[in-house]
């Protein structure tokens, strides 16, 4: 039987979006005044057909049906936790690299007092929380051990997981247990639960809100020629399945966010494809994280000028992925990000 799928498109902001809903020529997503759309894209694995709202009731009952379930989840109201506010787009998940190897940050964070001085200095210029990590999973790096990635991790996290809200991320059940039990917020697992199995007893167990990131293979081999029969498609089938998973297993609350993990185990064309129809994932109900800070797909398209921060590639993807509803960045460079985002919200303000 074919699948069919719907992708939320044609978006409008601000004063705009609010004067188009009043005359229901479009539709909020997720309740959010300052954003709507007037379009979805109805998609199979053969072929993308695009149409506008107050086209669907003309569709065959079943497609209609279909579509009409996706937009209940596309409309719905998204409740806040981990201190994102879902009212407003994006929230901003701020990066701090606590290792020797991280890919843009390797070796600038991971003393003690300059971790703690950049970690509350990401939550003061507007992080809705600072995302730690002590084990790289760059493309090509090594694991560590437990004990060594919670040594790096464990100072840092005392002096300041009271202080401002925290995200750990982490592959490992015992460090979310370590983590959870001191008081993160949120636990983020880049191996999409995959990498131990006790991850989702300990998910369970504590009742945490939790990312779900999609990756391929381990860090040491995720980039060697990843292959897919639709990239788009083929990450959305696995958050449907994870989720009836985490269900299976006790897991009945919401707080949950989904990542389709930019860079783990995807090509550039891969990147590009999941970037461009980045709001398909609105249709599964959950709010939607993208890692796109320094990631090496700006270096593949900008070549010679490529730059360490990739400040401009994030810059711009950050703006687009704002676009399509994305509701959480992770980000580097938060200052610089934040202020491309109030500059752009001032110029479509009317």
């Amino acid at each position: 039987m074919q699948r069919y799928y719907t992708r939320a498109c044609n978006f409008y902001f601000g004063n705009q979006s609010k004067i188009l809903v009043n005359k229901k020529k479009s539709i909020y997503l997720h309740q959010i005044k300052e954003i709507s759309f007037d379009h979805v894209e109805i998609i199979t694995r053969k072929k993308i057909r695009r149409i506008s709202i107050n086209k669907i009731k003309k569709l065959p009952k079943n497609l209609k049906n279909k579509v009409n379930a996706d937009l209940k989840k596309i409309k719905s109201k998204k409740i806040n936790f981990s201190n994102f506010n879902f009212k407003k787009i994006p929230n901003i998940l701020g990066v701090l690299n606590i290792t020797p190897d991280s890919f843009s940050d390797g070796g600038k964070f991971n003393k003690k007092n300059k971790g703690i001085t950049h970690a509350i200095n990401l939550y003061k210029i507007g992080a809705s929380l600072v995302d730690i990590g002590g084990e790289s999973t760059r493309p090509g790096s090594k694991p560590v051990n437990e004990k060594q990635e919670w040594n790096r991790i464990n100072l840092i996290l005392k002096s300041i997981v009271k202080k401002i809200p925290i995200s750990l991320d982490t592959r490992k059940s015992g460090i979310m247990e370590d983590g959870i039990k001191m008081g993160v917020k949120l636990i983020n697992d880049v191996s999409g639960l995959n990498y131990d199995r006790k991850t989702i007893n300990i998910l369970k167990k504590y009742q945490i809100p939790f990312v779900i990131q999609h990756s391929v293979g381990t860090p040491q081999n995720m980039q060697k020629n990843p292959k897919y029969k639709n990239e788009l498609l083929d990450i959305y089938d696995f958050f449907e399945d994870k989720i009836k998973l985490i269900r299976s297993k006790g897991i009945k609350h919401n707080k949950i966010i989904l990542d389709p993990g930019i860079g783990f185990g995807k090509n550039l064309k891969h990147n590009m494809s999941l970037i461009r129809r980045i709001s398909i994932f609105h249709s599964l109900g959950f709010p939607i994280l993208v890692g796109n800070s320094r990631k090496r797909f700006i270096k593949d398209i900008s070549k010679k000028n490529d730059s360490n921060t990739r400040i401009g590639g994030t810059m711009a993807s950050s703006i687009y992925l704002m676009m399509q509803g994305i509701q959480i960045l992770r980000i580097h460079d938060v200052n610089e990000v934040i202020q491309g985002i109030k500059v752009f919200n001032q110029i479509i303000k009317n």
